[in-house]
């Protein structure tokens, strides 16, 4: 059932973006309007992960250059019967974190500093298993052409405003006051459907993402921390992109401008409500991801480590201190706080 009234949500956004073409330039500007969402469509199919973590500056890290962080995203994977996808970090201090990729096989999950500075490792793990989630029920695709149709929605009424909408010659101006009510209610419009998909998905991700790293807690509880920094802290990537902020596990907008009017995620606490509910109904409040379990993430005393080595598997005393964003235990750069860090 989801997934046909996310398939249909989508048809909806397509036929959205051809009514704005219909209105600025007749059936002509509706067939244009057609043929640019195909192209779009095919164009994101290929390309949307890149242009996505480009956009982000996500750098893309591996057993060198992240190793904890890498073999907990690899050790997930193999929880949920996944590919290990291409794995990024963003030098961005907001603690988020979204996966990308057309299928499972060309996926890609970013985290940002932010996110491996504040929380502790189990909750990174909720965190990351609730992306990957979203890669195994093949949401990555569907949430970035969302993303893509939507921007394009705002970009084409933006036009219709230039152009004074219609076609004279089939007499079907909107005169100014028309143009001016496609111009804010359509890129409304677009966003309603675009923050229906993603609040369709979300909850789908976090019941899935809670099994496969077997604590619902760790990811109700990263959720709760998250959403607190994200209403402090700017994502200044998201802020300039705010039609791929549905991407994220929390909406990266602090709410600043008009862009935030209406959100793309079902509210904090109800995700966690249902996260509760998940544990109370299966019975998972012990166990889960990496053999931690019984021991609240914070309360869980630190791994021993061999004499003469760091904890991630560095020197005790670096000759130099780290720096960048594939830097540090996770890539990150800088101490972390709590437990791990």
């Amino acid at each position: 059932m989801n997934y046909l009234k996310t398939a249909i949500l989508l048809a909806g956004l397509t036929a959205l973006f051809m009514g704005v073409g219909y209105l600025i330039g007749g059936q002509t500007g509706a067939t244009i309007a057609f043929l640019v969402a195909a192209a779009m469509n095919l164009f994101s199919y290929w390309n949307a992960d890149r242009m996505v973590l480009s956009m982000t500056g996500a750098q893309e890290v591996d057993e060198r250059t992240a190793p904890e962080f890498v073999a907990m995203i690899r050790e997930l994977s193999q929880r949920a019967g996944l590919p290990m996808p291409r794995t990024y970090i963003i030098d961005d201090p907001q603690p988020n974190a979204f996966a990308t990729g057309r299928n499972p096989e060309n996926a890609a999950v970013a985290a940002t500093t932010g996110l491996l500075h504040m929380l502790s490792r189990e909750e990174i793990a909720g965190v990351m298993a609730h992306e990957l989630a979203h890669v195994k029920n093949r949401d990555t695709l569907i949430m970035t052409v969302t993303a893509t149709i939507a921007g394009a929605i705002s970009m084409l009424a933006q036009f219709g405003l230039f152009f004074g909408g219609g076609n004279r010659d089939n007499n079907n101006g909107l005169g100014i006051v028309g143009t001016l009510a496609m111009v804010i209610l359509a890129p409304i419009a677009a966003m309603l459907v675009q923050m229906a998909i993603s609040r369709t998905r979300e909850y789908a991700a976090d019941r899935m993402g809670a099994a496969i790293c077997g604590r619902p807690d760790w990811l109700a509880s990263a959720l709760g921390k998250i959403d607190n920094a994200a209403h402090q802290i700017p994502n200044h990537a998201a802020e300039q992109n705010p039609a791929m902020a549905h991407m994220f596990i929390i909406n990266p907008l602090t709410g600043a401008g008009m862009d935030n009017l209406f959100s793309t995620h079902p509210a904090t606490e109800n995700r966690i409500a249902a996260l509760q509910r998940f544990a109370a109904e299966t019975g998972t409040g012990t166990g889960g991801f990496g053999g931690y379990s019984g021991v609240a993430p914070r309360e869980r005393p630190a791994p021993p480590r061999p004499r003469g080595a760091g904890p991630w598997g560095g020197a005790d005393r670096p000759s130099a201190p780290p720096s960048g964003p594939a830097s540090g235990p996770w890539g990150g750069g800088g101490r972390r706080s709590g437990p791990w860090g």
